[in-house]
């Protein structure tokens, strides 16, 4: 009687394993592999465009952006990556016809790339800043079979740095991003950054990892965190090398020295506009937040550009002539 109940506990267990780690796979792929198609992307309600954008406005925005484009092609950067991986990390440079100290370093969301990011690549080079955007890994042309979710990427992000420091020594650097790319800005604030690091600008970042996929899992499956997320993280440790709840934004912007400013719309259900507040307050530096009313998932710029931009340039020119 014993040993078939140990049999039978022996299999039990079996099961659940089998069973946690293939819950595990299913969701790391659904979220983080960056070779299965993520089609929650695609007529996602959360990523609807904002119907308090101007059409007339955002087509003339629009194709300044094209005529951009046209103009003004890149060059390439790359990298390889400072870990285990040794991933070849790319990136567009827009090196500015006008001579600058003057450099912004761009970054993506979730599932685009670099050149998805002309708006704000434009906007800086009219500026007269010398311009880097990175494909973070998985993304573009940039190697890597995982979504980092900006926590290896803000490891990437220094490299980065350190390349435009060989450029310029003297460059006088801002770090950008929207949405993911955001998130992985803040990340890289807790680290030591280089004193050439003047300012930074999120555009509806996460406050973590695990906060963001705990919203999602709810919003669309309908489960708990537990234990689908921590299956999911488990395969995250063995398949990408990272943990998902270290991968904390408010844990980093709360180490960070670099000011910053925080924007966000309040329409945001993507990445919940509730979010702000936790990395807007876990700041310590010089800090500024900006709220555009009835913007969705990185629409703020479309649907009140002149606000946007007036206090992207205030709260930027505070550090950077």
């Amino acid at each position: 009687m014993k040993k078939k109940l140990l049999i039978f506990l022996t299999i039990f267990v079996i099961l659940i394993g089998v069973a946690y780690f293939a819950v595990g796979n299913y969701f790391y792929n659904y979220a983080l592999s960056a070779t299965d198609e993520k089609e929650f992307m695609e007529d996602n309600p959360h990523l609807a465009d904002s119907t308090a954008i101007d059409p007339i406005i955002e087509q003339q925005a629009s194709d300044l952006d094209d005529q951009f484009e046209a103009e003004y092609p890149p060059s390439s950067l790359w990298i390889e990556s400072n870990d285990e991986w040794q991933l070849k990390l790319h990136a567009d440079l827009y090196e500015n016809r006008e001579q600058s100290d003057k450099w912004v370093l761009i970054a993506h969301g979730y599932t685009s790339r670099a050149d998805n990011m002309t708006r704000w690549i434009r906007s800086f080079y009219e500026n007269g800043y010398h311009v880097l955007a990175p494909d973070l890994r998985g993304h573009g042309d940039s190697e890597g079979e995982y979504i980092g979710m900006g926590w290896h990427d803000r490891l990437d992000l220094l490299q980065w740095i350190d390349e435009i420091r060989n450029i310029n020594p003297n460059a006088e650097i801002v770090l950008f991003g929207v949405s993911m790319g955001a998130a992985t800005v803040m990340m890289a604030s807790g680290e030591d950054l280089p004193s050439n690091v003047k300012v930074i600008v999120e555009d509806c970042g996460y406050s973590s990892v695990s906060d963001v996929f705990i919203y999602q899992l709810d919003d669309l499956f309908g489960l708990p965190e537990f234990p689908v997320l921590h299956a999911a993280n488990t395969v995250s440790n063995i398949r990408a090398g990272y943990d998902i709840y270290e991968a904390s934004a408010v844990k980093q912007v709360a180490k960070s020295k670099t000011p910053m400013l925080f924007i966000h719309g309040d329409g945001d259900t993507f990445v919940p506009y509730e979010m702000l507040d936790d990395v807007y307050n876990a700041a310590q530096v010089e800090k500024e937040k900006l709220i555009i009313p009835n913007a969705a998932h990185g629409d703020a710029v479309k649907v009140d550009p002149d606000t946007y931009w007036e206090t992207v340039w205030r709260f930027v020119g505070k550090y950077i002539d």
